[in-house]
């Protein structure tokens, strides 16, 4: 199966509390019950809205959604918990990687992605799909390796021939360095997702 091709069952990730996918059908696809969307593009096009429509159409109205890479996993995560405190209730979370422009494969959204997911169970928030899971142990045992793969990746080496510096690119793969989640839009209080 090809990353962008429908699932055969499009609820297959529908038990888990985190869930990860890629691209604009990626959070189609994990939408049912969703409280919470993060979309990550470690190395964004400066030209591209922060999530493209597609994305924002295929979320339910009453869910959360970020922004994030890996400047800001924890700080995501931090503040996912929080809105899980809100919720009263465990809150269902898809994590979806951008991509490149086909929404395929990217390393440094995979790191990205698997940053967060990360963060997430250290806090506690473990109920992780198969496929969240992999993305976290990518993440996990390349951790210490994340700026030089990058700016090694198809789209840190896309962007330096765009322009971008070296050191805009390094930035971008500060593992923390930014104490503040980036939320697009906040969820709606009365959230009608499906509880435990």
């Amino acid at each position: 199966m090809r990353v962008n091709e429908q699932s055969p069952r499009h609820d297959a990730q529908s038990t888990y509390q985190v869930r990860f996918d890629w691209g604009r059908r990626g959070s189609a696809r994990t939408a049912e019950g969703i409280d919470i969307v993060v979309w990550v593009d470690v190395v964004p096009d400066a030209s591209a809205p922060v999530l493209p429509e597609a994305v924002v159409g295929s979320v339910p109205e009453r869910a959360a959604l970020l922004a994030a890479g890996l400047v800001d996993a924890t700080a995501t995560a931090r503040w996912i918990l929080g809105e899980q405190a809100r919720l009263g209730r465990r809150a269902f979370i898809a994590v979806i990687a951008a991509g490149d422009a086909e929404a395929s494969f990217t390393a440094d959204d995979l790191l990205g992605a698997g940053a967060v997911i990360d963060a997430l169970a250290v806090l506690g928030i473990d109920d992780t799909s198969p496929e969240a899971a992999v993305a976290a142990a990518a993440f996990g045992g390349l951790r210490r390796a994340v700026r030089h793969l990058t700016s090694a990746s198809s789209s840190g080496r896309a962007a330096a021939a765009a322009g971008m510096a070296p050191g805009e690119l390094h930035a971008l793969a500060a593992l923390d360095s930014s104490d503040a989640a980036r939320v697009v839009r906040a969820g709606d209080v009365r959230s009608e997702a499906s509880a435990d």
